[in-house]
């Protein structure tokens, strides 16, 4: 009976343990920067280890973070994991309307080693907090941070220690950070190890500086509008770590900013309520009627294309004259040009086909009389006209050498 006590006292203890250890609350405040890490070391229990004990740092661990029973997170809130071998970050800023409201994020590990997974959830509880909002509130752009750089403790607290330093509020705290690329910027080149960019917002409980007032005199304005660095007499405080972009730099005092109510349509039935949950239509819904739709797609195009087909067929086929009817209709004088034109054209083809002819002379042999050489013919592609004399002497023409002709029946005479 003792161990029986034990035994179930020591699964209370470990089920208590379990659960402990699966969920985790967590109460931020509204209006102020919320940062939670996941610790890849935290799920590298559940996991089996290595064979080798030297390498359990190496297990790659990836994390899927999801609002409970829904597929993505809340708007408010962001997560980040550069590399399986990284931690994970959940960060974003709850507003007022999140006060109260218990929010569940399932937190979902894989070991891509393995391939198995382990679940734990966060419980978000926002509290509500009589600082927020604070009404002055500067949105600053840094250029050589990443989002998950300046999502580090020490890094965040070196910020707002610069800023309050230019400040000097008494409250500020960090409203909000968001990637450079969540703001439509670009991918930067992976070269000279240049960062994406982030923008920080803060939030304090005095109105602005002058040093931060400088960037909205004229001067800088018209530096900043021809790309050009502002000047401002507090940037050296921050240059040392954080390489800010002042043109970029946004001061607003919410206490000034007079509020826009833009009035929201009717939504229609395909549009989720604010509140409530979904009801899908039941199953007795009826099939649509597409005999509507069939007859405006195919037949009326069809039945179209039918009468223009029996109007052509008609005009080509039933309208014809004929040769009689066309014959008779055309004048005398015209027919017999026609034939005449229709009777040379076959008598030249005919004679184009039997027509024979005799050798040109310049291809027969030419006897030389006192010698009886025989003379090549002349041919364009060997003859040299520049070795014959444009005009023949008296004595060239006494020896002028007679061409033979033929006969018609054949025979050559001098």
């Amino acid at each position: 009976q003792c161990s029986l006590d034990g035994f179930l006292l020591l699964l209370f203890i470990v089920t208590i343990l379990s659960r402990s250890h699966a969920d985790r609350n967590v109460y931020p405040s509204a209006g102020v920067l919320f940062v939670h890490v996941l610790e890849r070391e935290h799920f590298k229990g559940e996991f089996p280890p290595y064979p080798k004990s030297g390498d359990a740092s190496n297990d790659p661990i990836t994390f899927n973070t999801n609002l409970k029973g829904f597929p993505d997170r809340p708007g408010w809130l962001r997560y980040i994991q550069r590399t399986p071998h990284g931690d994970g970050v959940l960060y974003g800023s709850p507003t007022a309307e999140h006060v109260g409201k218990p929010t569940v994020i399932e937190i979902t590990a894989y070991n891509r080693r393995t391939f198995e997974t382990a679940r734990h959830n966060l419980v978000i509880n926002v509290m509500a907090t009589e600082e927020f909002p604070l009404p002055y509130q500067a949105e600053f752009y840094i250029k050589n941070m990443n989002v998950e750089e300046m999502l580090a403790s020490e890094v965040l607290g070196d910020f707002l220690g610069a800023v309050k330093n230019v400040w000097q509020p008494e409250r500020l705290n960090a409203i909000n950070i968001t990637s450079a690329l969540d703001r439509g910027g670009r991918v930067p080149l992976p070269i000279n190890n240049l960062k994406e960019g982030v923008y920080v917002m803060v939030g304090a409980d005095v109105p602005f500086s002058s040093c931060l007032r400088e960037v909205e005199n004229p001067r800088n304005q018209l530096r900043c509008s021809q790309e050009m660095e502002p000047d401002i007499s507090c940037d050296k405080k921050f240059r040392a770590q954080f390489h800010i972009d002042w043109c970029k730099i946004s001061l607003v005092d919410i206490n000034k900013v007079v509020p826009v109510y833009v009035s929201r349509p009717d939504p229609g039935t395909g549009i989720l309520p604010e509140f409530g949950e979904y009801n899908p239509p039941s199953e007795s819904l009826k099939s649509p009627d597409y005999f509507s739709d069939f007859l405006v797609t195919l037949a009326i195009p069809s039945a179209v294309a039918l009468v223009l087909f029996f109007i052509l067929g008609y005009t080509m086929c039933c309208r014809r004259e004929g040769v009689e009817k066309r014959n008779m209709q055309t004048p005398a004088i015209q027919l017999v040009h026609h034939s005449a034109i229709q009777k040379s054209t076959k008598e030249l083809r005919g004679m184009s086909k039997n027509r024979e002819i005799s050798w040109p002379l310049s291809t027969l042999p030419v006897f030389n009389p006192v010698s009886g050489e025989v003379v090549p013919p002349i041919h364009p592609d060997n003859y040299e006209t520049t070795s014959m004399p444009l005009m023949q002497t008296q004595a060239n023409l006494q020896n002028q050498i007679t061409i033979p002709q033929q006969r018609p029946s054949g025979k050559w005479y001098p």
